[in-house]
């Protein structure tokens, strides 16, 4: 086994935790979105773009750099 299958097979694990961990955010907002105040989500990714949008321009390049890398993994 050479370096490449070992970076490959722990990419692909690491992309089935992300994609899991994506599964049940999901899943979470939609509980909350139909039980209001039972997963909280919803104020935590509030929060989220509002510490993102506080910044000003610095904020919004780090909100550019983190989309860029979610959608770089595929």
């Amino acid at each position: 086994m050479n370096i490449n299958d070992s970076l490959n097979t722990v990419t692909s694990a690491l992309k089935g935790v992300v994609a899991l961990g994506m599964t049940l955010a999901v899943v979470a907002l939609v509980v909350d979105l139909l039980f209001p105040g039972t997963t909280n989500i919803v104020s935590n990714v509030s929060g989220l773009v509002t510490s993102f949008t506080s910044q000003g321009l610095t904020g919004l390049i780090t909100l550019i750099v983190f989309v860029s890398i979610y959608n770089a993994r595929d």
